[in-house]
This record gives structure tokens, sequence and C-alpha cells, in this order.
């Protein structure tokens, strides 16, 4: 991590799970950090957790289902830091109950926009600013999912195609970034089961939904994988030689069966 010492990065989602405790790593390490999320009171207490740290943190509210939203926060990275080195798309929504034949509308929609067209809109405005900034040598980290690589389950196959969706958005930038000689590397890091409120929110947005999901056990009783596990193949990823690009990261808790 000493090359990226002093150098910006920009995480999506990072009010909660995989996203906080990777903005607070990149602090810890010396970067300077714009993070966003829904929830203010959330990114209020990241910010006080990060005080101290050897790097800076920046904080902005931001729906990643407003276009405006996502262009006021790269306003505002634009004001604050003034480039931008890594790009982590992090953001992401799923619902196990938005199946193909009974999913709601509104369902599928959210993780349209919120998994596959803001990562497309960041990652445009993102790759611009490195170029307006001659950062040739950058790196973007769309953070996916297993259920991109596999259909598991039986209820939540809309949220898969999202993730099969930014499987090719990823491999699509690599090559239009080698066809523009740029150097900037991409990266899919792909997680199985992960110990976060991601899953109960997947469940259902109401109590009645979320306990008849439970009941059908979508989640198994095992040992997940912990958002640091998720951190350290961020870290490698980033870490790893300019010549050397690590293009796809599939992991999964060693007792998870698909």
């Amino acid at each position: 991590m000493d090359r990226w010492v002093g150098r910006v990065a920009m995480v999506t989602g990072g009010s909660g799970g995989i996203g906080r405790a990777l903005v607070k790593k990149f602090v810890q390490s010396g970067l300077k950090v714009l993070t966003c999320g829904r929830s203010v009171d959330k990114l209020k207490t990241l910010e006080v957790e990060c005080e101290g740290m050897t790097g800076k943190l920046v904080t902005i509210r931001c729906d990643m289902q407003n276009e405006a939203d996502i262009a006021e926060m790269f306003t505002k990275l634009r004001s604050e830091f003034g480039r931008l080195d890594i790009l982590v798309n992090n953001a992401g929504v799923g619902s196990d109950s938005a199946s193909m034949l009974s999913g709601e509308t509104s369902d599928w929609r959210e993780m349209l926009e919120t998994n596959v067209l803001a990562v497309a809109i960041c990652t445009r405005e993102g790759v611009k600013l490195m170029r307006e900034c001659d950062i040739n040598d950058g790196h973007i980290i769309n953070i996916g999912s297993m259920s991109g690589h596999r259909i598991a389950g039986k209820s939540g196959h809309f949220y898969s195609i999202t993730k099969f969706a930014l499987k090719e958005m990823t491999e699509g930038l690599r090559r239009e970034l080698r066809e523009t000689k740029n150097q900037t590397r991409v990266t899919l890091i792909s997680p199985g089961y992960v110990s976060t409120g991601f899953h109960d929110y997947s469940l259902g947005k109401d109590n009645e939904t979320r306990d008849r999901m439970r009941k059908l056990k979508t989640v198994p009783d095992i040992q997940q994988l912990e958002t640091d596990d998720i951190v350290d193949a961020v870290v490698y990823a980033v870490g790893a030689p300019p010549h050397v690009q690590i293009h796809d990261i599939l992991m999964r808790p060693t007792e998870q069966v698909v």
C-alpha cells in the first residue's frame, strides 16, 4: 500500500459493511478518501472513528439511484482533492424476494439502478477525472458477488442478473482502457456470504417478509466471511506490482456449498 500513500480513493457505500471497513483501512494507510452513503448519521460516526488516522476522510450523503447525487459527489471530490486514483464501486442492493415470476418492478429497478447503472456512471466520471489529471496507473475495484458467477437459490435471480452484468462491465472496461493505452487496472471481487447487514436487507423491507424468508433458510447457518476478508482481497489487488492485474477474485466461506 506504500505507493498509494497520499493519493485519493473514492468508495461508494461506505456507511456500513464492506465499504465501511475498507474506508477505515484506506484512511489508516494514509490515503485521502471520499465516501458516500444514504445515512448521514452513520457517515458522521465513521468520520469520528477515522479521526487521528494518517489519511483524511470526507463524506457526503448520496443516493446511488439519483444521478444528480452522483454528480454532486464528484463535484465534492474535485473541490476537496482535485483528483482520483482508486475507485471502489461497492454500493449495492439485493432482494431475495425479487424472483422472475413474482418480483416487484420497484425492487428490480432499485437493483438495476444501484448495481449496474450507478457503477457505470461512477466509472465513467471516475475515468474522466483520472484522464484530466494524467493519471495512467489508477485502479478501479468492482465489488461483485458469487451470484454473478453461478445461479443459486430459488428467489434471487434478478439480483444475479445485475451481478452477471457487473462481471461483463468489468471486462468491457478493461478492454476499453487498454485500447486507449491507459494502464489503469480493473478488478472484480466476488464474495459469497459475508457477515454484514446486507442479507437482512435482502430478505425484505418489512418484518413480516424477513421472518418468512428466514424460515426458508435463504442464508445458511455457517461461518461467513468477515468484512476484513474482503478488505484483504482489495489490498492484495491494489498492492500488486503495476505490471500485474488481478482481474477476478472469487471468495466464499469454506462451508458454503454453492
